[in-house]
């Protein structure tokens, strides 16, 4: 099919382009954690790693013949725990990721990994691999929570792999879960001081929420599992906060603590805007076709279905959907919002996008937003970060007014609904 798209991310992000990423999705686990929600699977026979990596080579080719050409900026392993599958594997990838697209210079290579004995055995593989950054999920550094969270590993076990990752790998981040049953500011305090103490220059630090299909909702409904209240939980984020600026790490997103350069470079293609192919069951993609399209592209969640699928027509990937202007709006909105660096307002309104300037005004009255001098960016302040879902829907509602049709407005043409399919 024709189309006369001429929208493409070099109108949109000009030099600032966030580039392009890959990421890799591996779905299975040792055991399924009680909060989780992710496209994760436990499987009690043997996984058939060479054919699943082959089904992950093949759609990593199946992007480069049907995306325009990009250096790769960024790879991130992801799951499920792909700590699981093994050097080989991970070199594997890598080394077709390379062939098919190149790489950015000082690419940002991340691997998740839980810190198990099992798996921490392999960080020197993963290391000569490639991989120069790894994700530690450790969730917590008290032995009775981690119970409570499913874990497979013991405060003992993390402090040892924290140790291992620092001394293996160039950047190491740390993923901890608050807001836990029975927690006090006290004791998550105590908590985080210590993971900061442990010299790492990058958190993440999650809030604890109930998912529906997982064992906690179920709990929850049945009153077997309480969880802070509104007003326990907004002050727990208050002493994250108050703790990691005193230790510079501010967040730069709200869930995410860095020091200054260790932001991690993946996510923030994410919440930038930027485009990134998804590999493997479940995974998400933003990428742009030849014609300056802009799609949202996802895969076969189920692992072996997706990996017959793969095998058979060359990906696994079941939905492809054209992005209008207001697809695009909303979603940098809604990503953009998180971060410090908020929505970059000269960007927004390349594609079309208007604000009322009277519900900015609302929210910027009560305390929730500040629009940066020179109008270059609205971001949330630190009370608006406290609500930071109910702030960005009242943005994205009233806000979110796009000034004409994709054909009538030439900076939105790439966003017109007459692009091709992908799939």
């Amino acid at each position: 099919m024709e189309t006369k798209n001429t929208f493409s991310s070099q109108i949109l992000f000009g030099e600032d382009d966030p580039g392009f990423g890959v990421y890799i999705h591996w779905p299975f686990c040792l055991a399924k954690c009680p909060y989780c929600d992710f496209n994760s699977h436990v499987r009690h026979q043997p996984i058939d790693e060479k054919r699943f990596c082959k089904a992950l080579v093949r759609e990593l080719e199946w992007f480069a013949a049907h995306t325009p050409a990009s250096k790769v900026k960024s790879v991130f392993f992801g799951g499920g725990t792909p700590s699981l599958m093994s050097p080989d594997t991970v070199a594997a990838l890598l080394e077709r990721i390379g062939e098919l697209f190149g790489w950015v210079p000082r690419c940002e290579i991340t691997l998740e990994a839980n810190p198990t004995s099992v798996e921490t055995s392999r960080f020197d593989g993963f290391r000569q691999a490639g991989i120069n950054r790894i994700s530690l999920g450790i969730q917590s550094l008290n032995d009775d929570a981690l119970k409570r969270l499913g874990r497979q590993h013991d405060a003992k076990e993390a402090r040892a792999a924290l140790a291992i990752a620092q001394e293996t790998f160039e950047r190491v981040s740390v993923d901890l879960i608050y807001a836990r049953p029975g927690q006090t500011c006290e004791d998550w305090a105590i908590e985080l001081s210590e993971a900061i103490a442990l010299s790492t220059c990058h958190l993440s630090l999650y809030q604890l929420t109930i998912e529906p299909d997982t064992r906690y909702f179920d709990l929850h409904r049945l009153g077997k599992l309480i969880i802070p209240d509104d007003d326990l939980a907004a002050d727990l984020y208050m002493t994250t906060q108050e703790i990691c600026d005193a230790a510079s790490l501010p967040a730069y997103e709200i869930s995410n603590h860095a020091q200054p350069g260790e932001e991690c470079r993946h996510n923030l293609l994410y919440w930038q805007s930027g485009s990134w192919a998804g590999i493997g069951p479940g995974a998400h993609s933003r990428v742009w076709d030849s014609a300056g399209g802009r799609h949202a592209l996802s895969g076969e969640r189920h692992p072996e279905t997706w990996l017959t699928r793969t095998e058979t027509v060359g990906h696994g990937l079941t939905e492809d959907t054209m992005l209008s202007a207001r697809d695009i709006a909303h979603e940098m909105m809604l990503m953009a919002m998180r971060t410090s660096l908020g929505l970059n307002l000269d960007r927004f309104s390349r594609i079309g996008a208007v604000l009322d300037e009277g519900a900015l005004g609302e929210l910027q009255k009560e305390g929730l937003v500040e629009v940066r001098a020179g109008n270059s960016a609205i971001v949330l302040t630190s009370t608006g970060r406290l609500v930071a879902n109910s702030v960005i829907a009242a943005l994205i509602g009233p806000c979110l007014n796009i000034s004409a049709t994709p054909e009538e407005n030439p900076s939105s043409h790439g966003f017109a609904s007459n692009g091709h399919r992908l799939i």
